[in-house]
């Protein structure tokens, strides 16, 4: 895994965290137990805080950002796919964030909502807990996330990160 310091600030992975091998991983950089970071996601501590929090996915391609005074901090078994962005923002716990989809600076995403798939959620915007976010810029339909579904997806990325872990061999 590519993992890095950058001058004294050095990432802190948790045992029960695992990072692909095509992963990227520099500076102020906190994983917690069964985070996952898969193939070719950047997490970029270099000008500010990176949290990730127990249980959480980072997939593939996604770019994780922070800067001085504007942390991003995920909470616990948040569900993060494909291509997304996130920016100096906080998902709050079990968040589920679209492929391709956008967070900006002082965003908050409130517990148990959904950023859909290509979303683009502006710089101090507020999803509530429980909503559905959608759209560029995001419009928000209250009580329309599936909570069910995010722990679901969760639980999955953490026994593919156990899979991957004991299984994931290189052949060339």
């Amino acid at each position: 895994m590519a993992v890095y310091a950058l001058g004294t600030k050095t990432p802190r992975l948790d045992p029960a965290a695992y990072v692909h091998p095509d992963a990227v991983v520099i500076g102020d950089v906190t994983l917690g137990p069964d985070a996952s970071v898969w193939p070719g996601a950047v997490l970029r501590g270099d000008y500010g805080t990176i949290i990730v929090g127990a249980r959480t996915s980072i997939q593939d391609g996604t770019v994780v950002h922070a800067g001085p005074g504007f942390p991003t901090v995920m909470g616990a078994g948040c569900v993060v796919g494909h291509l997304a962005h996130l920016e100096g923002c906080t998902l709050e716990d079990d968040c589920l964030v679209g492929s391709g989809a956008v967070v900006l600076h002082h965003a908050v995403i409130g517990t148990g909502a959904t950023v859909g798939a290509n979303a683009v959620v502006p710089n101090k915007m507020i999803v509530p807990a429980g909503a559905l976010a959608l759209g560029v810029p995001v419009t928000i339909r209250p009580d329309a996330s599936h909570l069910t579904l995010i722990r679901l997806s969760a639980d999955e990325y953490v026994a593919n990160a156990t899979r991957y872990r004991h299984g994931l061999r290189r052949i060339d």
